[in-house]
């Protein structure tokens, strides 16, 4: 059975590291060597909070995604990845931060033995989401690719058209593009999809469930454990 839990990142070691190398040969796959969210240094960061969905039993990793609070100390990946294109991002996370808290939903991935089931485009940014509301934030900034604007969109994520190119860059590579969004109050969820606001609110409601969640490959058991120890 999947199983999707949330921790602190030094609080578990071997399953952080487990989300590295997984991650590591995910992007290495489509030829993508430095992104920003692969950095290391999260893993000693307590204000870093993993997503990490594996098998219950053999606690095999298949994917996931981490959010990152904004505390100052480290930059979110988002401003390292498009601060050297438009520095406007810098004070828009400055903002947010000191307006109630900020944090980037990043590193979001999964594994090919996953692919097609929905998890990567749909259930972690739900859960991102879910788990948003134990933090002390109010928006959630998250960088997109082609593929997961639509993901971003069904939590209640809107483009940053003031960035960039109304919102796009070349990220991480020239022939790539990136699309800025945020989830400006993760309390108001009236631009999600109406099946998201449901599911997002049952989770933030009872975070430890057992759903038969549906994907494009067929359906499939899925235990949350999203409360953070």
């Amino acid at each position: 059975m999947i199983q999707i839990r949330t921790f602190k990142a030094p609080n578990d070691p071997e399953a952080c590291e487990k989300f590295i190398v997984g991650h590591r040969k995910l992007l290495e796959i489509f030829g993508i060597s430095k992104i920003t969210s692969n950095r290391q240094d999260w893993v000693e960061d307590n204000n870093t909070i993993v997503i990490l969905v594996e098998d219950k039993d053999t606690r095999t990793v298949y994917g996931g995604a981490r959010l990152q609070i904004a505390t100052g100390e480290y930059m979110l990946p988002i401003e390292i990845a498009l601060g050297k294109y438009d520095a406007k991002i810098f004070q828009m996370v400055k903002e947010d931060q000191i307006n109630g808290g900020t944090c980037e939903l990043c590193g979001l991935w999964n594994s090919r033995e996953v692919a097609g089931m929905g998890i990567g485009s749909y259930i972690l940014a739900r859960v991102g989401a879910v788990v948003s509301t134990q933090l002390p934030v109010k928006s959630i900034f998250v960088l997109c690719a082609p593929i997961t604007v639509r993901m971003g969109k069904r939590v209640g994520a809107v483009v940053e058209s003031d960035l960039g190119n109304r919102g796009l860059f070349y990220y991480p590579k020239d022939d790539l593009i990136a699309t800025a969004m945020r989830l400006r109050d993760i309390r108001d969820l009236s631009h999600a999809d109406e099946a998201e606001q449901r599911k997002i609110i049952s989770l933030r409601e009872q975070p430890h469930q057992l759903h038969d969640e549906r994907g494009p490959k067929g359906t499939f058991k899925v235990e949350y454990n999203l409360l953070i120890p």
